[in-house]
């Protein structure tokens, strides 16, 4: 959420934060990865959205993308592999006041941490969640991952993957109280951060896939969509995502697609010759589980208090009667 007003105010006036307010370790991805790109809009959007950097807590399971935590001047939770979901989940319970947001790569979320993300979308709590997918385990040195297209030829498939990839876009629109799904690509910078802005601003479990470039392993493997913007299908409505105009003369191929259109949707997120960029589908009416739960009656002063004067009287030493 955005900072509130009160907060704001009681902060000194001239302080305005910067984007190396929100920068912490020198990032060790190799040049040109993708993940870069996502990082300076993330750090943008704390930056824009004036973000205080004690209410904000980047949460991430194992993987290249997963270091994102050690590199964002803010909180942070570098968890076990596949686990980012289930601890943003108890970070948001706890403390539904934080900004929360999970970095996750195509393996970490859509293969051990699989169970995890289903029943997240299900719960549709308050958080942005951003995969990273490079269709390969890249931290391990380029194994096949979940999303690999079909004869990826990897350390671990040296014949060739034989499963079709799995779609995170379909899967995600495939679970009940999906509320919103959208799709980026990090060599568009201006549409990913306008994506990840709209994602924070929904009010419930956003997912955001990210096509994320690997020069190092898989230099090649979105140079089709690159090279050609006639293979990127933008998505626009009022509702949604609007091209800026600095884009418009370069990307011709475009949908005025209503993200309240599930049905629409899902056969956009099923295409396999155009990439489709932008907002797939946009709920803001779905219920959420930390709403319907109600946090806050759960950790009032009050139940804190006697929380805490339980557990001390445990240990009090009483005199005698």
């Amino acid at each position: 959420m955005p900072t509130p007003v009160t907060e704001r105010l009681l902060r000194s006036n001239d302080e305005n934060f910067t984007i190396e307010d929100f920068q912490s370790n020198q990032p060790r991805w190799c040049t040109g990865c993708g993940n870069n790109a996502i990082l300076t809009a993330l750090q943008r959007l704390c930056r824009d959205e004036e973000l205080l950097p004690e209410k904000t807590v980047f949460v991430s399971g194992i993987g290249c993308s997963s270091r994102f935590p050690h590199y964002m001047n803010t909180y942070g939770f570098h968890g076990l592999h596949g686990r980012a979901l289930p601890i943003a989940e108890g970070v948001k319970m706890a403390r539904p006041d934080l900004n929360v947001f999970v970095n996750t790569g195509d393996g970490d979320c859509c293969s051990i941490g699989t169970a995890h993300w289903i029943h997240a979308i299900r719960y549709n709590m308050n958080m942005t969640v951003l995969m990273h997918d490079n269709q390969l385990y890249g931290l391990t040195k380029k194994q096949v991952s979940p999303t690999s297209p079909r004869g990826f030829n990897s350390n671990t498939t040296p014949h060739g993957s034989y499963l079709e990839p799995l779609n995170p876009l379909s899967v995600t629109l495939g679970i009940t109280n999906a509320s919103f799904v959208a799709q980026a690509a990090d060599w568009i910078p201006e549409i990913l951060y306008d994506i990840i802005s709209a994602a924070f601003r929904h009010k419930g479990f956003s997912f955001v896939r990210i096509l994320q470039r690997c020069p190092e392993y898989v230099p090649t493997m979105f140079d089709e969509w690159m090279n050609n913007p006639a293979r990127t299908l933008m998505l626009h409505h009022e509702n949604g995502m609007r091209i800026p105009d600095s884009l418009t003369g370069v990307y011709n191929n475009r949908e005025e697609h209503d993200p309240l259109n599930l049905d629409r949707a899902r056969e956009i997120a099923a295409m396999t010759d155009d990439a489709p960029v932008g907002i797939l589908y946009h709920d803001p009416a779905t219920p959420r589980y930390d709403d319907i739960r109600d946090p806050n009656e759960l950790f009032t002063a009050d139940t804190i208090e006697q929380a805490l004067n339980s557990e001390f009287d445990k240990y009090t030493i009483w005199p005698d009667a």
